[in-house]
């Protein structure tokens, strides 16, 4: 705004210089167009009336350019007044106003009136047919018309490229070439940008060829095109290598290259690039606050998102709605609820993708009727914020409120079905979910990888083998049987039913196999007796891939070490854990190591690693500690250990059920007793425990007292007989 009051200043001083204050006159409407200063545009315009220069031809183009741009009709007629003859610059700005409005037949129409064309005439035209997708009179044109320049040429070929005629592009450039009219930058982009979306990879090449032959390989446009090109055919090193020879860069070129590596999943690279832009856009910003939230490094992506906001860049929907998600991921309400604030303020609480992950949000900290709320205020919903609701009900337990909102979708696609099934799992109702896992089935909707991972995962649990067969079936039949979860999940299910062979058996037919594949696998054969095998596993995959080993794995080669009595070696990949594989031990691992040593009568070993442990250990630890004593006769130990889990238990149940087993074992009733009248006194409640067995498919559940079956006479007529029968074997032997 300053330079233009400036300039104001300049025109109303005294004139020196005709053609120098002409000039600045017609600078300053054009600075007024491009900048949509219509108001100072008029106070110019009246300012050049007074001075009676106004109808100059020069100024009087700049200012019909000027009203034709903000569609100013009355200005417009009053300044064709001035032209009552022919001119063609004016029937050119009135030819290409009409084309940017659409009116391609009142362009056609003044171009028909014109006694003599120029190039300009004739390609506005040919664009405004193009623009219109009126192809064929554009054509027609084209074939017309005497200035077959190369502007007119790339008109034609980005005109064609633009109604999806991308073939007749490449057929109308090699045309060109064959009447010899070289391609400028402009026909070089709209050329690969058709290679690229027809994936013609050798006629690209040879594009890049002609780029080069022509000295256009430092044009920026041209850079950034061949740079899109090779990445959507997958040719990484080519976009790299037309990256670093580039002289020049804008953010287009740095953006496109920080894509690659985001695409790639390389982050730490993909940060290299973004810490070195000399400019960011907001997709560069959202580009990698959505791939750290998409990878689960959260944390990252809150930090990004707030250094965003200091730069003052505003982020747009999907940045804000990747930012929420993190929050989500790291359960952090409150600032969840400033974004929350901000986005409704800024008018964009009713954008789709912004509300699911707000009900996203409130779900995963535990407040689902705030996402309610938040679920209510959008207009237009779709199908992602219903199933956003959904799950946020299910995890939290809230299976009826669920159910309801899942009763109300008129049409369910499989995430709306895959919502109630995770929600089932998370919250262990594993007969819930073969229950939703039929009706779907029964819908006709098919289902997809993730239901199947689900509802493995639920026959994991109850060890339901043949319910588990069933769905190995189903993967065949769904063609999903090579993919990487699919195939995970059967393993782990058929290892957890007890069914190892069949494990091993899909995990070596496996072509894809990830971190989770070898954990299972590995996990697998230790918890069935397998701890050899289970070991030579583990060396198998640290020789053959790139995979590092994680918790979960080395928690089971030390559950595979104590249960074969390999303790030396258990010890080494304990010891090696922090030094070699950068993963500190947490509780579950020195409880591991303290029933590997206590099973091998290594018992004050056992005692000094726990009171060494740098976390507090679990009572686990203790129970292994107080069994090998049991074992090994240290009495000593045994009354310490003892005497530390009745301490542990004063705010647990854990611990006194643990206490009250070991008594059991011991045949110690009296104690038995008295713990379990200490625990009742102290309010404190053990869990119930359940037992399910599963009969022609159909699965019954049986809880510690509960009396409340419907066949509860008939089972308990059956024991009778079975403790009957086995009173009568165990007397005749």
């Amino acid at each position: 705004m300053g330079s233009i009051y400036k300039s104001l200043l300049i025109i109303k001083s005294p004139i020196k210089s005709f053609i120098g204050f002409t000039e600045s006159s017609i600078s300053l409407l054009k600075h007024c167009t491009n900048h949509r200063l219509i108001t100072q545009g008029q106070v110019i315009h009246t300012h050049l009336y007074k001075l009676g220069i106004s109808s100059h031809r020069h100024i009087a183009v700049k200012l019909l350019i000027m009203y034709l741009d903000f569609k100013k009709s009355s200005e417009v007629d009053q300044l064709l007044k001035d032209y009552n003859t022919f001119d063609m610059i004016v029937h050119n700005c009135l030819i290409s106003a009409n084309v940017n409005w659409a009116n391609v037949d009142e362009a056609r129409k003044l171009f028909d009136e014109m006694p003599q064309r120029n190039e300009v005439s004739w390609t506005a035209l040919i664009s405004g047919y193009l623009k219109c997708g009126r192809v064929d009179e554009s054509m027609e044109l084209f074939r017309r018309n005497p200035f077959q320049n190369v502007i007119s040429w790339t008109a034609a070929i980005s005109g064609l490229l633009s109604n999806g005629m991308r073939l007749e592009s490449l057929e109308l450039f090699l045309e060109m070439l064959r009447d010899g009219v070289w391609p400028n930058n402009v026909t070089f982009v709209s050329v690969v940008r058709a290679c690229t979306e027809m994936e013609e990879l050798a006629l690209g090449v040879s594009v890049v060829s002609l780029v080069v032959k022509l000295g256009f390989e430092e044009d920026v446009s041209v850079c950034n095109s061949l740079i899109t090109f090779s990445l959507r055919l997958g040719e990484m090193d080519m976009a790299s290598a037309i990256f670093k020879r580039m002289g020049k860069r804008d953010v287009i070129s740095w953006t496109a290259i920080l894509d690659m590596y985001v695409e790639m999943g390389d982050l730490r690279e993909a940060r290299k690039v973004f810490d070195e832009m000399p400019e960011r856009n907001e997709v560069s910003w959202s580009a990698m606050i959505s791939r750290y939230t998409q990878k689960g490094y959260s944390k990252d992506a809150i930090e990004l998102f707030r250094q965003m906001i200091e730069n003052r860049i505003n982020p747009n929907s999907s940045c804000l709605s990747s930012a929420i998600n993190a929050l989500a991921n790291l359960k952090l309400l409150q600032p969840g609820k400033t974004i929350h604030a901000h986005v409704t303020k800024i008018g964009l609480a009713n954008d789709v993708f912004i509300s699911s992950s707000l009900i996203d949000l409130y779900g995963s900290c535990g407040s689902p009727n705030d996402g309610r709320l938040v679920f209510d205020t959008v207009q237009n919903k779709n199908v992602v914020c219903w199933n956003t609701l959904i799950s946020a009900y299910s995890s939290n337990g809230q299976h009826e409120e669920a159910k309801k909102l899942f009763d109300q979708i008129a049409v369910k696609s499989i995430g709306s079905w895959n919502s109630m099934v995770t929600g089932y799992l998370e919250n262990e109702q594993y007969d819930k979910v073969f229950e939703v896992f039929n009706d779907m089935l029964l819908s006709g909707q098919t289902p997809d990888i993730s239901t199947l991972s689900s509802v493995l995962c639920a026959c994991a649990n109850l060890t339901s083998l043949q319910k588990g067969k069933d769905i190995h079936g189903k993967t065949f039949k769904l063609g999903f049987q090579h993919n990487v979860f699919v195939g995970t999940s059967l393993v782990d299910m058929y290892a957890k039913s007890g069914d190892i062979e069949n494990s091993k058996r899909v995990f070596n037919k496996m072509t894809e196999k990830n971190e989770v594949s070898w954990t299972a696998m590995i996990q697998g054969l230790a918890e069935n007796g397998y701890a050899e095998e289970s070991l030579e596993l583990f060396q198998q995959m640290e020789k053959t891939t790139c995979i590092k080993p994680n918790e979960l794995i080395l928690l089971a080669i030390l559950f595979a070490c104590s249960h074969c009595g390999l303790v030396d070696k258990g010890l080494h990949y304990f010891n090696l854990m922090e030094t070699v594989y950068k993963i500190k031990p947490n509780e579950r691992h020195y409880t591991c190591v303290v029933d590997m040593l206590s099973r091998s009568g290594r018992v004050r070993e056992a005692e000094d690693l726990i009171k060494s442990m740098p976390c507090e250990p679990e009572v686990n630890a203790w129970a292994a500690l107080l069994s090998g004593c049991k074992t090994y006769g240290e009495d000593e130990i045994a009354e310490r250990t003892a005497a530390t889990i009745q301490e542990l238990a004063e705010q647990k149940s854990g611990g006194y059920v643990l206490l009250s087993n070991v008594y059991a074992s011991a045949g110690k009733w009296r104690e038995v007793l008295k713990t379990r009248k200490l625990m009742k006194e102290r309010g404190l409640k053990k869990s119930g425990g359940c037992s399910w067995i599963e009969v022609r498919n159909e699965l019954h559940l049986f809880y510690a007292q509960d009396a409340s079956g419907n066949e509860l006479n008939e089972i308990c007529g059956v024991l009778e007989q079975l403790k009957y029968h086995m009173l009568v074997l165990y007397e005749h032997n």
